[in-house]
């Protein structure tokens, strides 16, 4: 992969795996059975300025490239899903859409925030009636004098309740369709005050008041990511003011869609991270001379099967994030890399649960728990029923048959 990653890169890769494995890997596995948020290695996250790792150094990020943000949660997902879903989807979720289409006024109101960690944010999209529909979008925004009214829920938000920013998308326009969607910025108090106190990040003063009307409902009980936070939504005539709006009237579904596209890459990352944590623990059991491995060639041929798809997934990944670095069109190599990467993700923990036999089921290796995670990102940020459909429609688009 040298011909994706600089000596700088391959410094970080290095730093973030030492972190993973020294601070994550002891806890990951309680914090799963307990369903637990992980606040202190959020504060740890925090100080080593992975919420703004491709943030601009005016706004209080890292500063660096889009691949740089991808080996981060590659890294944390090789040792723990839910660590690194929690760095993805505040990143590529809550923070890029301001980066990217707010206001200088918005990002230097809320990207400092969110990218030394001091809160966290999360993305509104996802309704009831509006999964992979995202144009079927049911929450409204009625102007009001100043602003607007939000009336509406999001499910399935990651960080709706332990977070405090929000983007968020309502109709503004009825009779417009995907035109007629806004998008906004909308804050609410963290719902685990007292730890956030305790660690020193999570919640922000200066965010007061918060949003009237934006709060959060009760914590779902997950399959998998279990240690990460999600919840309904909830927008109870939220008022709104119209500098909160983000980009204008109308833009939002095509923002969100742009937004998406980078969200599936880093979802690419997270499940290939996913894939090779699988991977090392059935290799660690082989190194040690088991006989399951020495002996039989049908074992050794899955691992061959094996290192051969994740090499290629981490192609697919590394390629998308470079094509977006060097601004060029990245959308189906997005979709390319989610939809392997994550269906891959599953065969892995799969495989390594058959080749471990009985002993895979067990808590002992960290596979089951892998199994879990992988599942989820065939689901999120658009399932792999939607990236064939992206890909298809471009490569109907190339042949001029669309």
């Amino acid at each position: 992969m040298d011909v994706y990653l600089s000596e700088s890169h391959q410094e970080l890769r290095g730093r973030i795996r030492e972190f993973a494995l020294a601070e994550i890997a002891p806890v990951a596995r309680e914090l799963d059975e307990t369903s637990t948020f992980p606040w202190d290695n959020v504060r740890k996250m925090a100080d080593l300025g992975l919420f703004g790792v491709n943030v601009p150094k005016e706004y209080g990020g890292l500063g660096l490239d889009y691949l740089s943000y991808i080996l981060v949660i590659e890294e944390l997902a090789r040792v723990d899903a839910s660590h690194a879903i929690t760095v993805s989807a505040h990143s590529t979720l809550g923070s890029s859409p301001i980066l990217n289409f707010g206001t200088e006024e918005q990002k230097r109101r809320y990207l400092p925030l969110l990218a030394t960690g001091r809160v966290l944010g999360g993305f509104g999209l996802t309704e009831p009636g509006a999964g992979s529909d995202s144009a079927g979008t049911r929450t409204t925004a009625t102007r009001v004098n100043g602003g607007y009214r939000l009336r509406g829920s999001k499910i399935f938000i990651t960080h709706a309740g332990v977070g405090e920013v929000f983007v968020v998308t309502a109709v503004t326009d009825p009779t417009a369709g995907a035109r007629g969607i806004t998008s906004f910025i909308v804050t609410k108090e963290t719902t685990d005050r007292a730890e956030a106190e305790r660690v020193g990040v999570g919640h922000a003063p200066e965010l007061e008041p918060f949003t009237p009307g934006v709060r959060a409902g009760k914590k779902e009980d997950k399959m998998g990511w279990r240690a990460s936070d999600t919840r309904e939504l909830i927008l109870d005539d939220a008022e709104v003011p119209a500098e909160n709006r983000l980009g204008a009237e109308g833009e939002g579904f095509i923002n969100f869609m742009r937004t998406l596209d980078s969200g599936r890459i880093g979802i690419g990352a997270l499940a290939l991270g996913l894939a090779q944590g699988a991977f090392d623990a059935v290799l660690s059991v082989a190194a040690s001379g088991d006989p399951r491995f020495r002996d039989s060639q049908g074992a050794q041929f899955c691992l061959a099967d094996l290192a051969t798809e994740i090499a290629a997934a981490r192609h697919l990944v590394y390629h998308a994030a470079w094509l977006r670095e060097q601004g060029k069109p990245y959308g189906h190599a997005a979709a390319m890399a989610k939809l392997y990467a994550s269906e891959l993700s599953v065969r892995a923990a799969s495989a390594a649960i058959q080749l471990l036999g009985a002993e895979g089921l067990l808590d002992e290796h960290p596979v089951e728990r892998i199994l879990r995670d992988a599942k989820i990102c065939e689901i999120g940020e658009g399932t792999s029923e939607i990236q064939r459909l992206v890909i298809a429609r471009h490569l109907l688009r190339e042949v001029g048959a669309s």
